[in-house]
């Protein structure tokens, strides 16, 4: 484990800003009503999803190749992601005049795929996740001597993310409460490192992903805790270990680490959406599902730090109607009526009677096991939330329905 002489102090953040000054651009902070409501405090939110490149990795990439010496610049560098951190080493590369590759997981999403080539990378898809991408990143540096730019376990790399850090407290001078989503710790363990010397008595909040939270038992145990398996919706914050680095700093200056569901994270994005105009990637929007959870003490003035907004839109429609559904203003559901005229008409009568509204319906006579004289119906409505949805429910059932959600 690390020792404190090896932690990120402020003086590296500060020449950390130093470097990237004309090339990261200082994101706005914004107050959020909704939030601040329901808190009972004010809350407000530093928008690293308007940074260059749609997230903070632009900082933390750019500090560690810009420090790079001639013949690291020459042998070129090299990156495993599956998308922010792939963008932000293209552009760092790109604009140090160095050469970049880039290692995303065979899957990796098409539109995050092509902005890493726009920013000047070569990419090579390979794996079937990070895991394996990140092995075939580290076995092409050791092959050709190219820098492997880890994408958080790095002094270079926490400075430049803690310097967000160093924009907040002269937009927020007075913040009480931070709160950082957490993938493999290289965000929170440059912003914890600032507030800690700089504004003394600021409490530091960490939030994962329920499906993919390495650190509570790494914490547990005091070294880094390998995953065996990881499923989330925030593959932005989806890590299966800890840098050895980054647990020394959440140790040394983190006041805790919570986890959050995949349907918080949901219901959290759609109301930033909703309600602030901001677009979030899934693992963008989960400090704001510690938030609304209430999964823990937070103290106003409460900073919430939107890490990230590139989202496939198609991801992002069916995350909205994943939050739509999670909240209770969405519900689909199959029943089966019998296959006489009229029987679709009753249904539709008694869920109108209700006030739900019907956004699809799906009919199936063929192709589904049914039995004989019977139909299929799959139907998508509208509600106005859980408690909507368990009075439709009661009354569908009571008319002699059975209701199996979807």
């Amino acid at each position: 484990m690390r020792t404190g002489a090896d932690l990120v102090t402020v003086d590296d953040v500060r020449a950390a800003a130093a470097r990237l000054a004309g090339v990261a651009v200082t994101t706005p902070i914004e107050h959020s009503r909704a939030l601040s409501e329901h808190l009972g405090g004010p809350v407000y939110a530093k928008c690293e999803n308007l940074q260059r490149t749609g997230s903070f990795k632009i900082r933390g990439a750019y500090n560690r190749i810009s420090r790079l010496g001639p013949a690291e610049r020459e042998a070129g560098v090299v990156a495993a992601s599956a998308g922010n951190h792939a963008q932000g080493v293209a552009l760092a590369a790109t604009l140090s005049g160095v050469r970049s590759t880039v290692f995303m997981p065979a899957a990796a999403s098409l539109p995050k795929v092509e902005a890493t080539k726009r920013y000047g990378a070569e990419v090579v898809l390979t794996g079937k996740d990070f895991g394996e991408a990140f092995a075939a990143a580290q076995a092409h540096a050791e092959r050709t001597g190219a820098v492997f730019v880890h994408p958080f376990d790095h002094p270079d790399v926490i400075a430049g993310q803690g310097t967000i850090a160093l924009e907040l407290l002269d937009q927020l001078p007075h913040v009480a409460t931070v709160v950082v989503p957490v993938g493999g710790g290289g965000l929170i363990s440059g912003i914890a490192a600032v507030l800690k010397e700089l504004r003394q008595g600021c409490r530091i909040v960490g939030v994962q992903a329920e499906g993919a939270a390495a650190f509570p038992p790494s914490l547990q145990r005091g070294e880094p805790m390998t995953l065996e398996a990881m499923a989330t919706i925030a593959d932005g914050i989806a890590a299966n270990r800890p840098g050895e680095l980054t647990l020394a700093h959440v140790q040394a200056f983190v006041d805790d680490v919570v986890v959050v569901s995949d349907e918080a994270i949901a219901e959290a994005l759609v109301l930033v959406l909703e309600r602030m105009k901001l677009v979030l990637e899934p693992s963008g929007a989960a400090g704001v599902a510690a938030l609304l959870g209430d999964v823990c003490r937070l103290e106003p003035p409460v900073a919430v730090v939107f890490s990230g907004g590139n989202v496939d839109p198609l991801l992002l429609q069916r995350i909205v109607r994943f939050g739509l559904s999670s909240s209770g203003r969405y519900f689909a559901f199959r029943t089966r009526l019998l296959d006489v005229p009229g029987a679709l008409h009753s249904l539709l009568g008694l869920i109108a009677e209700q006030e739900a509204n019907i956004v699809g319906v799906e009919h199936h006579r063929e192709g589904v096991s049914v039995n004989l004289g019977e139909v299929e119906v799959a139907l998508q409505l509208e509600t106005r939330g859980r408690d909507h949805i368990d009075r439709l429910t009661a009354e569908l059932t009571a008319a002699g329905y059975t209701i199996e959600r979807l």
